[in-house]
């Protein structure tokens, strides 16, 4: 349970470097966008590459990056109105 939040941390945490919107994440956010973009990612694309914590890396990454940008453009037409 321990590594899957870690790990979810760090794919957060890249999703967010990758997308240039890690700045405006918190910890829980990068938390919650790794695990949540870990199930989008390897629903979307399977269960290929390096594994750590029962989660597929490069997958995981992918539908976090997804998730992040889907999240901040919703947010940001959010704020618009």
């Amino acid at each position: 349970m321990i590594w899957s939040l870690i790990v979810g941390a760090v794919i957060g945490a890249i999703a967010g470097a990758i997308t240039n919107r890690g700045e405006s994440m918190g910890w829980i956010s990068n938390i919650l966008a790794g695990l949540i973009g870990s199930s989008i990612g390897q629903g979307l694309l399977g269960h290929w590459g390096p594994s750590l914590a029962g989660m597929a890396i490069i997958p995981s990454i992918i539908g976090a990056v997804i998730l992040v940008l889907v999240v901040s453009m919703v947010l940001g037409m959010r704020a618009k109105q």
